[in-house]
């Protein structure tokens, strides 16, 4: 796979699967548009990308909730390249909760982060899209295609995800506009820990995971990373409006 010459913009790229996709794309020649709300750890990932790649990273603290966030980020991307070329719907959020223990802030935080922000954020990334003839590829997982006890929130925004996924490919086929999905099971990052796990409360979760996942392991997000590389390449031009399962089998586990 061959990305020199193309624009990438990564939401979510200052740590876990973003990160690992930044530094993914930019060994095979992408000039990465990177954004986060940590301005340091964004900066850590620019560095490292610089570090492997043959074009120096553009760097956009923004937040994905902020509209405005959002304007800047694709105004200042076209004034700087020109051009977009993959788009790759990475920041989101979980939290824990079920029906008896949920709220409507809780509803509304996560639904924004992981559905309204994307929403928004694909709405001004798709005229550039189109007239580069590029991609999407989204970040969900596969909470949006099982259920899961005590997630009920964060299962509700990864499946309305899965389903903005096919429609937008769908709106945007005749376009020859693709838009794809990730969706991956437990994988090694941040995300549980900023969740409130202490890290020895973290280390036996992804032991008990092993035993969730019939290949017997837990995933690397540079595994995430060479999956969105691979939807979002010239070698997968006939594949749009999937969902492409990254969770070592997970998926098709019998519901026990």
């Amino acid at each position: 796979m061959d990305f020199s010459g193309k624009v990438v913009l990564i939401t979510g790229a200052s740590s876990g699967i973003g990160a690992a996709t930044a530094k993914y794309l930019s060994k095979l020649g992408a000039t990465v548009v990177l954004t986060g709300r940590n301005a340091e750890n964004l900066n850590k990932v620019g560095a490292e990308c610089q570090a492997v790649g043959k074009q120096n990273p553009f760097l956009l603290v923004a937040d994905v909730t902020k509209t405005e966030d959002n304007s800047r980020v694709i105004e200042e991307t076209i004034k700087k390249f020109g051009k977009l070329d993959v788009l790759v719907n990475n920041a989101g959020k979980g939290g824990s909760g079920g029906i008896e223990t949920t709220s409507l802030e809780q509803y509304d935080d996560i639904m924004h982060a992981n559905l309204k922000a994307v929403y928004h954020l694909t709405m001004l990334a798709v005229p550039y899209l189109i007239k580069s003839k590029g991609n999407i590829v989204n970040v969900s997982s596969v909470a949006g295609t099982r259920s899961f006890a005590n997630l009920l929130a964060y299962c509700i925004s990864k499946a309305a995800l899965d389903q903005f996924t096919r429609c937008v490919a769908l709106d945007l086929a005749p376009k020859q506009v693709r838009v794809n999905s990730v969706n991956p099971a437990v994988i090694v990052t941040d995300f549980h820990s900023r969740l409130g796990m202490t890290p020895q409360d973290y280390a036996a979760y992804l032991k008990k995971c092993e035993n969730d996942h019939p290949l017997g392991r837990v995933g690397q997000a540079s595994e995430v990373a060479a999956a969105i590389a691979f939807l979002a390449a010239n070698n997968a031009s006939f594949i749009t409006g999937t969902s492409l399962c990254v969770d070592g089998g997970k998926n098709v586990l019998c519901p026990r």
